[in-house]
């Protein structure tokens, strides 16, 4: 027992004096990165239980069926697998999630998945890079820098996916916002022109495509529900939990109350598509009255320090010359 602690303790001697303090923290992380990489394969990789194929196949399972789930983007089987890792096991956590990766136009049914999946691995590399960066170094510095050097990194990783889609999110609602009453006037043409609603929100899809594409996605997911029997009313309501946008939903509730109370919906567009003009113009106004004052500081910093320097400048230097030929 004796020899041993003794061999510990001069491993433990030797690495505090090859790596510094942190020696056996960065040695216990090394060896724990290793048997994650050694068992990944072993389980990523693995051969398919017979159990399990024997289950699919009671289940009826064709290859029919198979070839349309990997058309609407099914779930890799080889993250599914590590599904209560990462994915909320919460209903409502998971449909939150979802939901958050369709507003940022990932709709495959393992997007929930694999931003786990991506925030863990990035995380997991930042740290392996932090403890790489560390021991190259030399660890020289003192122990909070080593940890900081080390968990930096990983945080960076870790929230990077998240940042992704928060920026994702934030451009589809700009583009979808931008796009919005070019669309209205649109489909207020082809109503007019004779046109159905569905007939005329697949007509404004393919139009605006090239400019506005994830509004234009969205009117697709609207005409392909419609055609494939679901109910008007909810496909409406679906897309404006879908896009969560106040002049969407605006727009839903219009259509709904005319569709509801028999009214014109061509009446009710060029109303709703006068008004999604005039806020438009509103907001470009807005942002046209908000650049003074977000220029003001940048004028301070530029502007204001070499207009003193050429104002007061040859005043000092007369000054100073005039006191330095005084003495």
């Amino acid at each position: 027992m004796n020899a041993i602690t003794n061999l510990f303790d001069s491993a433990n001697a030797y690495i505090t004096a090859s790596l510094g303090d942190l020696g056996p923290l960065i040695v216990a992380g090394v060896l724990g990165l290793l048997l994650v990489v050694i068992a990944l394969p072993a389980i990523l990789f693995r051969k398919k239980d017979p159990m399990e194929k024997l289950r699919d196949s009671v289940t009826g399972r064709s290859k029919a069926e198979t070839t349309r789930s990997l058309r609407r983007g099914g779930k890799d089987e080889r993250l599914d697998r590590f599904a209560q890792f990462l994915e909320p096991q919460n209903q409502d956590e998971y449909s939150a999630a979802q939901m958050t990766m369709i507003r940022a136009g990932y709709r495959s049914k393992g997007a929930v998945q694999t931003f786990h999946f991506a925030q863990f691995a990035l995380g997991i590399a930042g740290l392996a890079l932090g403890t790489v960066y560390v021991l190259l170094s030399g660890g020289g510095g003192s122990a909070q820098a080593s940890i900081l050097s080390v968990l930096i990194p990983g945080c960076v990783g870790y929230y990077a996916p998240k940042y992704w889609v928060n920026k994702r999110v934030q451009k589809r609602v700009e583009e979808i916002t931008t796009g919005f009453p070019d669309a209205l006037d649109l489909m207020l043409v082809c109503v007019e022109a004779g046109q159905s609603l569905d007939q005329a929100i697949n007509r404004v899809a393919k139009e605006i495509k090239p400019s506005y594409p994830a509004l234009a996605e969205e009117f697709q997911i609207i005409a392909f529900e419609m055609k494939a029997g679901k109910d008007k009313t909810q496909v409406l309501r679906d897309m404006g939990e879908r896009v969560d946008i106040q002049d969407v939903n605006s727009f839903v509730t219009v259509l709904i109350q005319s569709a509801s109370f028999g009214t014109s919906i061509a009446e009710a567009l060029r109303v709703y598509a006068d008004e999604m003009r005039d806020k438009r113009v509103l907001r470009a106004e807005e942002k046209a009255n908000k650049l003074p004052t977000k220029l003001t500081l940048g004028t301070m910093m530029f502007c204001v320090p070499p207009l003193l320097i050429i104002l007061i400048g040859p005043s000092v230097y007369g000054i100073s010359q005039n006191l330095n030929g005084g003495f």
